[in-house]
Protein backbone atom coordinates (compact mmCIF):
# COMPACT_ATOMS: atom_id res chain seq x y z
CA UNK A 1 0.00 0.00 0.00
CA UNK A 2 1.00 3.15 -0.97
CA UNK A 3 1.69 6.11 1.64
CA UNK A 4 -2.05 8.13 2.02
CA UNK A 5 -2.87 10.71 4.28
CA UNK A 6 -5.98 10.10 6.23
CA UNK A 7 -8.11 11.59 4.82
CA UNK A 8 -6.97 9.59 1.62
CA UNK A 9 -7.66 6.35 4.04
CA UNK A 10 -10.82 8.02 6.14
CA UNK A 11 -13.31 9.34 3.25
CA UNK A 12 -13.15 6.07 0.85
CA UNK A 13 -13.78 4.02 3.78
CA UNK A 14 -16.84 5.94 5.11
CA UNK A 15 -18.12 6.59 1.54
CA UNK A 16 -17.67 2.86 0.75
CA UNK A 17 -20.25 2.02 4.25
CA UNK A 18 -22.36 4.46 2.93
CA UNK A 19 -22.50 3.02 -0.20
CA UNK A 20 -23.37 -0.58 0.99
CA UNK A 21 -25.59 1.39 3.02
CA UNK A 22 -27.71 2.27 0.63
CA UNK A 23 -27.17 -1.05 -1.46
CA UNK A 24 -28.71 -3.25 1.73
CA UNK A 25 -30.14 -1.31 4.13
CA UNK A 26 -33.28 -0.96 4.93
CA UNK A 27 -33.87 2.27 2.73
CA UNK A 28 -34.76 1.46 -1.36
CA UNK A 29 -33.98 4.57 -3.68
CA UNK A 30 -35.35 2.06 -7.08
CA UNK A 31 -34.17 3.64 -9.96
CA UNK A 32 -32.31 6.51 -8.80
CA UNK A 33 -30.51 4.64 -6.33
CA UNK A 34 -27.19 4.43 -8.44
CA UNK A 35 -27.87 8.31 -9.33
CA UNK A 36 -27.66 9.07 -5.38
CA UNK A 37 -24.56 6.97 -5.39
CA UNK A 38 -23.13 8.86 -7.77
CA UNK A 39 -23.68 12.11 -6.74
CA UNK A 40 -22.10 11.20 -3.08
CA UNK A 41 -18.98 9.97 -4.57
CA UNK A 42 -18.76 12.75 -6.33
CA UNK A 43 -18.78 14.91 -3.08
CA UNK A 44 -16.61 12.63 -1.79
CA UNK A 45 -14.16 12.84 -4.38
CA UNK A 46 -14.35 16.38 -4.09
CA UNK A 47 -13.37 16.76 -0.63
CA UNK A 48 -10.53 13.74 -1.04
CA UNK A 49 -9.00 15.61 -3.89
CA UNK A 50 -9.31 19.08 -3.08
CA UNK A 51 -11.93 20.00 -5.78
CA UNK A 52 -10.84 17.69 -8.92
CA UNK A 53 -13.68 15.33 -7.93
CA UNK A 54 -14.14 13.70 -12.07
CA UNK A 55 -10.95 13.72 -13.18
CA UNK A 56 -10.31 11.36 -10.17
CA UNK A 57 -13.05 9.23 -11.49
CA UNK A 58 -11.47 9.37 -15.40
CA UNK A 59 -13.42 11.98 -16.72
CA UNK A 60 -10.71 13.44 -18.92
CA UNK A 61 -11.43 16.16 -20.69
CA UNK A 62 -9.27 15.87 -23.56
CA UNK A 63 -10.00 12.38 -24.16
CA UNK A 64 -14.18 13.06 -24.77
CA UNK A 65 -13.81 13.52 -28.71
CA UNK A 66 -16.40 12.77 -31.13
CA UNK A 67 -14.33 9.69 -32.43
CA UNK A 68 -14.05 7.97 -29.25
CA UNK A 69 -17.78 8.68 -27.91
CA UNK A 70 -19.60 8.92 -30.76
CA UNK A 71 -17.93 6.20 -33.26
CA UNK A 72 -15.43 3.85 -31.87
CA UNK A 73 -17.83 3.43 -28.12
CA UNK A 74 -20.87 2.36 -30.20
CA UNK A 75 -19.10 0.42 -32.36
CA UNK A 76 -17.45 -1.65 -28.82
CA UNK A 77 -20.99 -1.55 -27.89
CA UNK A 78 -22.16 -3.42 -30.75
CA UNK A 79 -18.94 -5.75 -30.74
CA UNK A 80 -19.32 -6.45 -27.09
CA UNK A 81 -23.03 -7.28 -27.48
CA UNK A 82 -23.15 -9.45 -30.59
CA UNK A 83 -20.16 -11.10 -27.95
CA UNK A 84 -22.80 -11.55 -24.96
CA UNK A 85 -25.69 -12.43 -27.71
CA UNK A 86 -24.14 -15.30 -29.59
CA UNK A 87 -21.27 -16.35 -27.39
CA UNK A 88 -21.73 -15.45 -23.61
CA UNK A 89 -25.10 -16.17 -23.35
CA UNK A 90 -25.56 -19.58 -24.77
CA UNK A 91 -22.22 -20.49 -23.33
CA UNK A 92 -23.35 -20.05 -19.92
CA UNK A 93 -26.99 -20.82 -20.09
CA UNK A 94 -25.14 -24.61 -21.31
CA UNK A 95 -22.94 -24.66 -17.93
CA UNK A 96 -25.91 -23.37 -15.36
CA UNK A 97 -28.75 -25.51 -17.67
CA UNK A 98 -31.12 -22.10 -16.72
CA UNK A 99 -31.81 -19.23 -18.98
CA UNK A 100 -31.24 -15.59 -17.81
CA UNK A 101 -34.40 -14.11 -16.05
CA UNK A 102 -35.49 -11.56 -18.50
CA UNK A 103 -38.92 -11.13 -16.71
CA UNK A 104 -38.22 -7.24 -14.71
CA UNK A 105 -38.16 -5.86 -18.36
CA UNK A 106 -41.35 -7.36 -19.52
CA UNK A 107 -43.64 -3.96 -19.23
CA UNK A 108 -41.09 -2.69 -21.79
CA UNK A 109 -42.48 -5.21 -24.88
CA UNK A 110 -43.97 -3.54 -27.22
CA UNK A 111 -44.41 -0.12 -25.09
CA UNK A 112 -42.21 2.72 -26.82
CA UNK A 113 -43.03 5.13 -24.16
CA UNK A 114 -42.09 2.79 -21.38
CA UNK A 115 -39.07 2.56 -23.28
CA UNK A 116 -37.93 5.98 -23.77
CA UNK A 117 -38.44 6.94 -20.29
CA UNK A 118 -36.28 3.20 -19.46
CA UNK A 119 -33.16 4.79 -22.25
CA UNK A 120 -32.95 8.07 -19.69
CA UNK A 121 -33.13 5.86 -16.71
CA UNK A 122 -30.61 3.33 -18.15
CA UNK A 123 -27.96 6.22 -19.14
CA UNK A 124 -28.84 7.69 -15.92
CA UNK A 125 -27.97 4.79 -13.68
CA UNK A 126 -26.39 2.31 -15.79
CA UNK A 127 -24.28 4.51 -18.56
CA UNK A 128 -22.99 6.90 -15.81
CA UNK A 129 -24.15 5.29 -12.47
CA UNK A 130 -22.68 1.77 -12.61
CA UNK A 131 -19.22 3.19 -14.14
CA UNK A 132 -18.81 6.16 -12.05
CA UNK A 133 -19.65 3.35 -8.65
CA UNK A 134 -17.46 0.15 -9.94
CA UNK A 135 -15.08 1.46 -12.50
CA UNK A 136 -14.62 4.91 -11.68
CA UNK A 137 -14.83 5.07 -8.10
CA UNK A 138 -14.03 1.44 -6.65
CA UNK A 139 -11.58 0.23 -9.48
CA UNK A 140 -9.69 3.59 -9.03
CA UNK A 141 -9.46 3.18 -5.21
CA UNK A 142 -8.56 -0.30 -5.41
CA UNK A 143 -5.48 1.12 -7.67
CA UNK A 144 -5.12 3.79 -5.54
CA UNK A 145 -4.48 1.48 -2.17
CA UNK A 146 -2.61 -1.62 -3.77
CA UNK A 147 -1.09 0.10 -6.85
CA UNK A 148 -0.85 -1.21 -10.62
CA UNK A 149 0.88 -4.38 -10.63
CA UNK A 150 -0.61 -7.58 -13.17
CA UNK A 151 -1.20 -9.23 -10.21
CA UNK A 152 -3.20 -5.93 -8.47
CA UNK A 153 -5.02 -5.15 -11.74
CA UNK A 154 -5.97 -8.64 -12.19
CA UNK A 155 -7.55 -9.18 -8.68
CA UNK A 156 -9.03 -5.95 -8.92
CA UNK A 157 -10.81 -6.63 -12.00
CA UNK A 158 -12.00 -10.13 -10.66
CA UNK A 159 -13.10 -9.05 -7.83
CA UNK A 160 -15.16 -6.47 -8.86
CA UNK A 161 -16.82 -8.43 -11.53
CA UNK A 162 -18.12 -10.62 -9.11
CA UNK A 163 -19.51 -8.36 -6.95
CA UNK A 164 -20.83 -6.57 -10.28
CA UNK A 165 -22.46 -9.79 -11.27
CA UNK A 166 -23.55 -9.86 -7.43
CA UNK A 167 -26.09 -7.03 -8.06
CA UNK A 168 -27.66 -8.11 -10.83
CA UNK A 169 -28.91 -11.33 -9.14
CA UNK A 170 -32.17 -10.66 -10.05
CA UNK A 171 -31.62 -12.30 -13.22
CA UNK A 172 -31.06 -15.14 -12.15
CA UNK A 173 -27.35 -17.06 -11.70
CA UNK A 174 -26.87 -17.29 -15.23
CA UNK A 175 -27.56 -13.29 -15.53
CA UNK A 176 -24.80 -12.97 -13.18
CA UNK A 177 -22.15 -14.81 -14.17
CA UNK A 178 -22.74 -12.99 -17.66
CA UNK A 179 -23.00 -9.55 -16.21
CA UNK A 180 -19.64 -10.32 -13.78
CA UNK A 181 -17.93 -11.31 -17.10
CA UNK A 182 -19.16 -8.46 -19.09
CA UNK A 183 -17.98 -6.39 -16.45
CA UNK A 184 -14.64 -7.54 -15.90
CA UNK A 185 -14.66 -6.64 -20.33
CA UNK A 186 -15.23 -3.47 -18.99
CA UNK A 187 -13.23 -2.85 -16.43
CA UNK A 188 -10.31 -4.29 -18.48
CA UNK A 189 -11.11 -1.86 -21.76
CA UNK A 190 -11.07 0.78 -18.31
CA UNK A 191 -7.49 -0.07 -18.01
CA UNK A 192 -6.40 -0.12 -21.42
CA UNK A 193 -7.77 3.09 -22.04
CA UNK A 194 -6.10 4.45 -18.96
CA UNK A 195 -9.08 4.89 -17.01
CA UNK A 196 -10.91 7.09 -19.40
CA UNK A 197 -14.63 6.98 -18.24
CA UNK A 198 -15.98 8.81 -20.73
CA UNK A 199 -15.31 6.15 -23.24
CA UNK A 200 -16.91 3.84 -20.79
CA UNK A 201 -19.89 5.28 -19.85
CA UNK A 202 -20.51 5.72 -23.75
CA UNK A 203 -19.85 1.87 -24.15
CA UNK A 204 -22.24 0.69 -21.63
CA UNK A 205 -24.84 3.09 -22.79
CA UNK A 206 -25.09 2.05 -26.29
CA UNK A 207 -24.99 -1.63 -25.14
CA UNK A 208 -27.85 -1.13 -23.11
CA UNK A 209 -29.81 1.03 -25.62
CA UNK A 210 -29.52 -1.61 -28.03
CA UNK A 211 -30.47 -4.30 -25.12
CA UNK A 212 -33.58 -1.88 -24.97
CA UNK A 213 -34.24 -2.06 -28.64
CA UNK A 214 -34.17 -6.17 -28.55
CA UNK A 215 -36.57 -5.76 -25.99
CA UNK A 216 -38.81 -3.73 -27.32
CA UNK A 217 -39.29 -6.08 -30.59
CA UNK A 218 -39.67 -9.01 -28.25
CA UNK A 219 -36.70 -10.56 -29.19
CA UNK A 220 -35.47 -11.29 -25.39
Amino acid sequence: MNKMSLRQIGIPLITTAIIFFLWFGPITLSYVENIVISILIIIANYIEYQGKPFLALGFQREKFTTKSIFVLAPLVALGLFVFYVFLLVPGITKLTGAPIDYSSFNELKGNLPACLVALLIVWASAGFGEEIIFRGYFMRQLVKFFGESKMSILLNILLLACFFGFMHSYQGITGQLVTGIVGAILATIFYLRKYDLWFLVAVHGFFDTIALICIYFGLF
